[in-house]
């Protein structure tokens, strides 16, 4: 019966008609319609080829086998003929006895065919409702198989990094924990920053990562103040609405009538300052402080000197090489062994308050002063990424959709925290459960027609500034979370020539795109390099 099928088939797509459609068709439908003429044009020659493989001996099999069902089914009904001839005989004996009988019931037996007949209408209903249902489950199962092959197409087109990133967070991670156990070690009785553990924060501990090599671990330290000491932060400035940037004052505290504090320990405010500094290491204040104010770039320098002075008690440092790299406002270095290497970024902060904010060394313009420290969401954002990572299913492609954003706008104008912002808020409105194979053409359509939205309208609101739909497990504070949205494309709607020149490298990036999908040639080098 399997050569039947695939004749039906065949016999099929060759005398089925074009539906007829409307002329103003989205773009989406569009690009669906030319790839389903591809999969027919392919699903047609694949039919023929198996057409031709049939033998001569396969054909003569599926005759016999049509010839003895035909058999098998004329002696059914010549048995059926049989039994209903004895029946009617039996039947016409019956008349004669019991038709005195059969006159009485006549009425009932009309005003019964009666109600039989208004219950065959409904019935009929009900089966033609039931074919109805039937028929559009197997349009959806149709449809969804198409849309599965689609992605599978398109996933097949695209070149994906080969990449570890899992691996890469957990010896990252691991390496941090050691170096979390030491710092407490050395820094214990003293007045440095008391440092926590680190979390991993950027693109690779979100689970994607926009390079296919060199990729950078980046970890956030938080940092509590030594005994002796209070943190309070102070809004830098509270004028430049889109800028949140901080200041960390240190203030002294007194620890005279603390019994919890050692006997060695004196108070910073109330002994002579001779013998604070004949018999006390001296505070944050003279070591870390322009002022009474945290200085970034004396920390950095800090952090520095701590990650070169512990490394050699780490158990990683056996057979691992550390080498660091300057840097005024983080500590960078690059682990490696052999022909493999990690590069690690540290930034360090202060959490504001319980929340997932933080004040952090982590610069956001070119030039940024030693004592400000810019707010940051970087924790925010992972966790937010933790949370659609437990909500999805196992074969989700959300993060294949975020990493293919950010690395086809290489050259172009769009920054990736562009596209990301604009995959965090589709993802905090898309079910999770849209994101598999069978939706991968849609989502993509989704974040590319977004940008454009985005470049027109001259806004995209920052994910987690203001945005009061987040899910409960980022902790924001009241005034971050209240906070009235800033605009990303600001300088969009200040300067009409940006603006007219990121339309335009829409347009060139959307082409991209498109042939992309369609596996049509790219853009030759001399394009690629023009642009």
């Amino acid at each position: 019966m399997e050569p039947m099928v695939f004749l039906f088939m065949l016999l099929k797509s060759l005398i089925q008609y074009p539906q007829h459609v409307a002329d103003a068709l989205d773009e989406e439908t569009r690009l669906r319609m030319e790839a389903r003429a591809k999969h027919l044009e392919w699903e047609r020659i694949h039919l023929e080829q198996e057409v031709e493989q049939l033998t001569q001996e396969q054909l003569k099999q599926v005759q016999l086998l049509q010839l003895l069902a035909v058999a098998v089914l004329l002696a059914l009904l010549l048995v059926l003929w049989l039994i209903g001839w004895k029946n009617s005989l039996s039947r016409e004996e019956d008349e004669q006895d019991n038709r005195g009988a059969d006159e009485e019931e006549a009425g009932n037996v009309a005003a019964d065919e009666e109600d039989n007949v208004g219950n065959d209408d409904v019935n009929e209903a009900a089966v033609a409702e039931n074919n109805n249902d039937a028929a559009n489950e197997v349009q959806e199962e149709e449809e969804d198989d198409f849309d599965d092959f689609l992605g599978e197409v398109v996933m097949e087109r695209i070149q994906w990094p080969v990449q570890d990133l899992q691996r890469g967070c957990e010896w990252i991670t691991d390496l941090m924990d050691n170096y979390t156990i030491y710092f407490g070690h050395v820094l214990a009785n003293s007045f440095y920053p008391v440092l926590q553990r680190a979390i991993g924060v950027g693109s690779a501990f979100e689970g994607w990562s926009p390079r296919e090599q060199d990729v950078v671990y980046s970890v956030l330290i938080p940092m509590t103040p030594p005994r002796g000491h209070s943190f309070h932060l102070e809004l830098d400035s509270e004028e430049q609405r889109h800028v949140r940037n901080f200041r960390v004052r240190v203030q002294l505290e007194c620890t005279c009538s603390r019994e919890q504090q050692p006997e060695d320990m004196l108070c910073f405010l109330h002994h002579p300052e001779e013998e604070l500094s004949s018999n006390q290491d001296p505070s944050l204040l003279d070591t870390l402080c322009t002022g009474s104010y945290l200085d970034v770039q004396k920390t950095a320098r800090w952090f520095y000197q701590l990650v070169r002075a512990v490394w050699p008690a780490l158990p990683q440092s056996h057979n691992w090489h550390l080498r660091l790299m300057p840097s005024t406002r983080s500590c960078q270095f690059q682990v490696s062994y052999g022909q493999e290497s990690f590069r690690t970024e540290l930034f360090f902060g202060v959490r504001r308050g319980d929340s997932a904010i933080f004040v952090c060394s982590q610069p956001r313009e070119a030039y940024t002063a030693s004592t400000t420290w810019p707010e940051s969401y970087a924790v925010a954002e992972v966790e937010f990424f933790k949370h659609i990572a437990r909500q999805a299913p196992p074969d989700s492609l959300h993060l294949k959709c975020l990493q293919f954003f950010t690395r086809l706008p290489l050259g172009f104008s769009f920054s990736t925290y562009t596209m990301k912002t604009i995959v965090m808020h589709l993802l905090n409105i898309t079910p999770v459960s849209e994101w598999r194979r069978r939706d991968l053409v849609v989502r993509l359509l989704d974040i590319i027609n977004s940008l454009h939205l985005c470049l027109r309208a001259k806004c995209l609101h920052h994910f987690i500034v203001g945005n009061q739909r987040l899910p409960q497990d980022v902790n924001l504070p009241a005034d971050v979370q209240r906070a009235e949205p800033y605009n990303l494309l600001q300088h969009l709607a200040q300067q009409p020539a940006a603006h007219a020149h990121a339309l335009y490298e829409y347009h060139i990036l959307y082409k991209w795109f498109r042939r992309i999908l369609l596996a049509e040639d790219l853009p030759d080098e001399g394009e690629e390099l023009w642009l």
